[in-house]
């Protein structure tokens, strides 16, 4: 009798085992593939305004082409992070300082003349509104001919090298981003 409660007691030891082996290893499986995953957040740097400017004025932007990301400080010094598309390569990225020079609502939107050279098939204009416009909803005009911070009705886009050169940003924050920017702030693209 002996002998067939212990076989018994390790049948049930077994299933025990083999039943928490079965609720638990999903959870196992699933653990190790999200280790192995590398996330963006990795690569994210925020920046102190006082490494690239001597004070705030009218107030501030760096876009880190790097991690991805705006910042924006007002000229109380408040900052706020906004995560961006960039331009798709290096040849397509301009780094350096220039300035906030315009502000537009639902701005029209034309290819450069070294967009027209490499995609001939896109349209002369774009208006402003029409869900097809690469500019979104807002768009702060830089000093810089044909550069601009402006919105994306195309989500996919945001933190990634997907733009012609601009900085791109979610409709919703390049609007609170224009409401926040006045014209004449200072702007870093590192």
């Amino acid at each position: 009798m002996q002998s067939r409660n212990r076989f018994f007691f390790t049948r049930r030891s077994f299933a025990r085992g083999l039943g928490a082996t079965v609720l638990f290893a999903p959870s196992l499986v699933r653990a190790q593939e999200v280790n192995s995953v590398r996330r963006n957040v990795s690569s994210f740097r925020t920046h102190a305004w006082q490494d690239h400017f001597d004070a705030l004025g009218v107030g501030l932007i760096i876009s880190d082409t790097n991690s991805k990301v705006l910042q924006h400080w007002t000229a109380d010094g408040e900052m706020r992070l906004y995560p961006t598309s960039v331009p798709m390569t290096e040849e397509l990225t301009r780094r350096g300082y220039t300035e906030v020079v315009e502000k537009r609502k639902n701005p029209s939107w034309a290819p450069t003349p070294s967009m027209r050279e490499r995609n001939p098939e896109w349209p002369a204009r774009i208006p402003g509104g029409d869900p097809e416009n690469p500019l979104g909803t807002r768009a702060l005009y830089l000093s810089w001919q044909y550069y601009r911070i402006h919105g994306t009705a195309d989500t996919r886009k945001i933190g990634r090298r997907s733009s012609n050169g601009c900085i791109g940003l979610y409709n919703e924050q390049v609007e609170e981003l224009f409401d926040r920017v006045p014209v004449g702030t200072k702007v870093r693209l590192i």
